[in-house]
Formats: structure tokens, sequence, C-alpha cells
């Protein structure tokens, strides 16, 4: 790698999408096109069984909804803090590490900005959630570790960490014409995270912040979560999820749960759990719903599933109008339906968690809601209709401010000193 640039490269490795940025000096921080002209990445990969080649980002989900034979993998950072990050798993005949694999989509991520920027600086800067484990120290600090350890590869010189929350408030601060008491809130595929700092024209000089940031929070809800939830709530009822048997009792519920779970989908394509499924067959009364879960199962059809999910809610945030799922690919003339009022009364206790984690930020910072001047936003999922009503609720009166939903972490962390 050439190392002829100044400045810091900051790597926004996310749950569900990925973003990269440079800055130097006094500069604006510069996103890096990753994917053609798109500055963000769904942090995903596919191992091409036919070719051994390794496919990223939306190439990947390509291949993988075209059918293509190969593994899918996707969600890997909810894996850092958890012991099957270490475990192997067979690709295309060897054994790899999850953490390996972090490593593989790290090192893209570099290649592919080299190639744009035309060589490297240093530095680099990688956001962390405030929590990558709740309630766990020794577990978060292990999940850092194992971060540090998979970059430790790309052969920068100096690699340090830098809270996602605070890197959004770096990156709103250079917009901002006063000083500002501002929550900035970071709602990412796998975490919410939430801080109180002071921001204005005339800090962002300034060498060490610390003094500036009044409180952090965070909380294991993110984007993936809602996805589960709705998924759960609007798919796989339709593969049999809490239908009463000829027994009287529910279809137990483990294949569905792990099929909402991106991270998980691919344990429900092993042999076991193939044989497990198809012997839950006695436990339905309505045997067309078994046979259209042993057809996801055995065509693979779970990451397109929670794709067709995915896809809906962003639809979802941004219009009033019923989204059609289309899952013909089950079978003939499926569908299913998702709308704002259905998202919203399906994540209503998580949205009440995740805002209750805001407050409890303001409240360390020794202030009242009314004391915020303002609430900025990012993360994919803090666009949805619902979630920023309940933010309203909690903070009536202060303005709502919308961000760069998936670059302006990347962008705030190449400020980062």
């Amino acid at each position: 790698m050439a190392f002829i640039l100044p400045g810091t490269l900051g790597i926004d490795f996310g749950t569900s999408n990925s973003a990269v940025s440079w800055a130097h000096g006094d500069h604006i921080s510069q996103l890096i096109a990753l994917e053609g002209e798109a500055t963000t990445i769904p942090t995903a990969l596919f191992f091409d069984a036919e070719t051994g080649l390794t496919h990223f980002g939306r190439d990947a989900l390509a291949m993988y909804l075209a059918g293509h034979d190969g593994r899918l993998m996707r969600s890997l950072k909810s894996l850092l803090g958890s012991p099957l990050l270490m475990e192997k798993t067979a690709i295309n005949h060897k054994l790899v590490s999850f953490q390996d694999i972090i490593g593989f989509f790290l090192s893209e991520l570099v290649q592919r900005t080299e190639v744009k920027l035309g060589g490297m600086p240093r530095r680099l800067v990688l956001g962390r959630p405030v929590h990558f484990v709740d309630d766990d120290p020794e577990r978060d600090k292990q999940a850092e570790h194992m971060l540090l350890q998979a970059a430790s590869q790309l052969g920068f010189e100096e690699i340090t960490f830098q809270l996602e929350p605070i890197a959004a408030a770096l990156d709103y601060e250079r917009r901002l014409k006063k000083e500002n008491t501002v929550l900035v809130v970071d709602i990412g595929g796998g975490t919410s995270d939430f801080t109180v700092v002071r921001l204005g024209p005339g800090r962002f000089a300034k060498a060490d912040r610390k003094s500036d940031i009044l409180a952090t929070t965070g909380v294991h809800i993110g984007g993936t979560d809602y996805d589960k939830r709705l998924s759960l709530a609007h798919l796989m009822p339709l593969l049999g999820y809490k239908h009463m048997g000829p027994d009287g009792r529910e279809v137990p519920s483990g294949a569905f749960i792990d099929l909402s779970t991106w991270h998980l989908i691919h344990w429900q394509q092993s042999p076991k759990a193939l044989r497990d499924a198809n012997a839950l067959r006695t436990n339905y009364k309505d045997v067309q719903l078994h046979d259209r879960l042993m057809t996801v199962l055995r065509q693979k059809l779970g990451h397109g599933l929670a794709h067709c999910v995915e896809q809906a809610k962003i639809a979802c945030a941004g219009s009033d109008l019923p989204q059609v799922m289309d899952l013909s690919l089950v079978q003939a003339h499926l569908v299913a339906e998702m709308s704002a009022q259905t998202v919203a009364e399906h994540l209503h206790a998580l949205f009440l968690d995740v805002v209750a984690c805001g407050q409890t930020c303001v409240q360390l910072a020794g202030l009242k809601a009314s004391q915020i001047d303002a609430v900025y936003m990012t993360g994919g999922s803090s666009a949805l209709q619902a979630f920023q009503a309940a933010l309203r609720q909690a903070f009536p009166g202060v303005d709502l401010v919308t961000g760069d939903l998936f670059g302006g972490v990347a962008s705030g962390l190449a400020y980062a000193q």
C-alpha cells in the first residue's frame, strides 16, 4: 500500500452498510465511491461455489438473489464480542474464521479506496458503537480488540477508534453557524447510540474534545432488530410461525427466529436444520405452510426473504402506501404487505426502548429535554416515521435534524483527532 497521502482515513464498518471517508488539514471530508458511484456498500460477502470468487456489497446480494450456488454472509459485526467470531466455517472447501471474513471485507474497502485516491494516509480511525455488547464491559472490550485484530492486517501505521455517535457529531458540527448543545442519535444496523455534545464553529479546531462530550449511552437495538420483528410479523406466519398444530400447540419457533435474523440465516441451510424442519410436518394442521417452509430452506431463500423485509421497511420510511412483498419464489402468487402503520405497531416497543436510552443520555448530561437545541439523526432506520414521532414526543419543541443517514458517521471519523 502506498502511504503517500496526508490526513486520516475513516471506516464506518456497519452491521448493514459500510462507508469510508478521507480528510486532511482543514478540508471537508470526502466520502469514497465504493461501488460504482455509491458511497455506501452493503456489508455483505458472497462466496461463489462455482468460480471460487468472492463478491462484495450489492454485487454479493445480486449474485445470491440470482440463484448462484454459494454462501452469502451479512451482519458480521453482530458477531463481535461473541465466541462465534473465532469459530471456523466452510467456505469453498476451506475452513475460515468469521474474524478472517471481517478482515476480507475491510481489506476490500481499503483496496477500493486506494484505487480511488491513488494512495493512502498512514492513519486509520474505525468507528465503534457505544456498546458492542450491553452490560458486559469485558466482552465489549474483547469485541473492540477483535475488530482491531482484523484491521491490523491492513498495514496502517496507526489505528484508533472513535464512538460512532461522536463521529456523527463531528460531521454535523461543520454545518453549524453558532454553538449548540445537541443530542446525536445514531441508529445503526445493530445498535442505537446517543451522545449529548457541545458543538459549534469555534470548537471543531480543538485538539481535545473530551470536555465537550457531556454524556454517551447506547443500546443493542438497531435496524436488523427491526427487520427481525417485521419478518416475524409479516412473513414467518406464512411459513407456520405461531401456527397452531393438531395437538393445540404452536409449531416450534426456532427455525423462524433464525430465518428472521440476518447472521443466523445460514445455520438453517445445514443438513441437520433441514432434517429438523422436515420433522416438524406433524406439528402442522395446515401442511401447505410447512411446504412453504421447506421450499425456503431447500432453495436457500432465507436471505432473499430478509432482503424483501428490509427493502419494504425502507420504502415505508418514505411512503404511507402499503408495500407489497413478492414471495412468488416460495409459492406462485404469494405476497405479503407492509405499511407505515404496521411498522409502527410492530416496532412500537423497540422504539420506546431506544428513545428511553436517548432520554437517559440527556439526564446523564445533567440536562432537561428543553435544554437540547437539536436532535441530530443519522443511520438508515432513523428515517422511520414512527421512530421520529417517538422522538418528538420525548423531546417536544426540539428541532429534529436529519443528517447523511448512511455517510455521516464515516465523514466524521476522518475528522477524529
